[in-house]
């Protein structure tokens, strides 16, 4: 992974290249005035959060009590669920 630097007039005026780069993992340092602005990282984009899954399993364990209209809707989530086919992501 190499660091690359350069002012905003150079993203602007070769944002492909830049991109090119991010996407081969490199990392690039936006700077303004000669001082960091932006940190851009390559890779693929980290997915924060909870899965629905894991949020529906929360719920099964709850010991709380759901309004009934937003447990008819977390129930239609349920229902309408399919099993995910993510071997055609790779």
């Amino acid at each position: 992974m190499s660091v690359l630097r350069m002012t905003e007039a150079e993203l602007a005026r070769d944002l492909h290249a830049v991109l090119k780069k991010l996407r081969l993992g490199d990392e690039v340092i936006v700077e303004q005035d000669e001082k960091p602005l932006v940190k851009l990282r390559g890779g693929p984009p980290q997915c924060a959060g909870r899965t629905v899954q894991e949020v529906l399993d929360r719920l099964r364990d709850a010991t709380g009590v759901m309004d009934p209209d937003f447990a008819r809707d977390v129930q239609a989530v349920i229902d309408m669920r399919e099993p995910v086919d993510m071997s055609r992501w790779d």
